[in-house]
């Protein structure tokens, strides 16, 4: 039992100090430029939207709570300690993106190629605006960083990953990931 433990620590350091060296090759590619990143909404609890959904309406809609401000706010400090460039923050128009956004980065802009095409009210939105959203990364210079806040969804249709919320997911130029951040302290 006591050689279990022992292997179990060992596992434990092992895979900290892997995720460590991990963060560090990222935060050196993003100091880099160039890269697309990801970031899924902050903890807006509950999934889907509400039936009586209204882009033009936050009380109508799922919304950040203090959990999710807080996460927002992390983000940003992230971005600001790392010193990451960033040429652009757009976030899809549904107010927990925007929340996100302007908590984290204040100054963004709102696309509708990064809104939610969960439900089946959008559904039928989904290849137009991954088309969109594409256009636009293709006439972006690939200096800075671009930086998209945004759905499950989408993040999931053009990377093949399943993001937590308020997690940080980096691509390259070729929707090849590069890896994440999640759980920013």
């Amino acid at each position: 039992m006591k050689f279990i433990k022992i292997l179990f620590i060992i596992f434990i350091s092992l895979t900290s100090t892997i995720k460590a060296e991990s963060n560090k090759n990222l935060i050196n590619e993003l100091k880099n430029g160039g890269k697309i990143i990801f970031i899924r909404h902050a903890l807006a609890p509950g999934g889907g939207d509400p039936e009586n959904f209204d882009i033009l309406n936050c009380n109508t809609q799922r919304n950040l709570n203090e959990v999710g401000r807080e996460q927002a706010k992390q983000i940003g400090n992230f971005f600001d300690k790392k010193k990451i460039p960033i040429k652009e923050v757009i976030s899809s128009e549904w107010c927990r993106c925007k929340e996100t956004a302007s908590i984290a980065f204040s100054e963004y802009k709102t696309e509708k190629f990064l809104n939610s095409f969960f439900s089946d009210k959008f559904k039928k939105n989904k290849n137009l605006q991954i088309k969109n959203l594409r256009s636009y990364i293709a006439k972006w210079d690939k200096k800075k960083n671009l930086i998209f806040v945004t759905h499950y969804v989408v993040i999931l249709e053009i990377l093949d990953y399943a993001p937590s919320s308020g997690e940080i997911v980096v691509s390259d130029t070729n929707y090849k990931l590069i890896g994440s951040i999640s759980n920013i302290k």
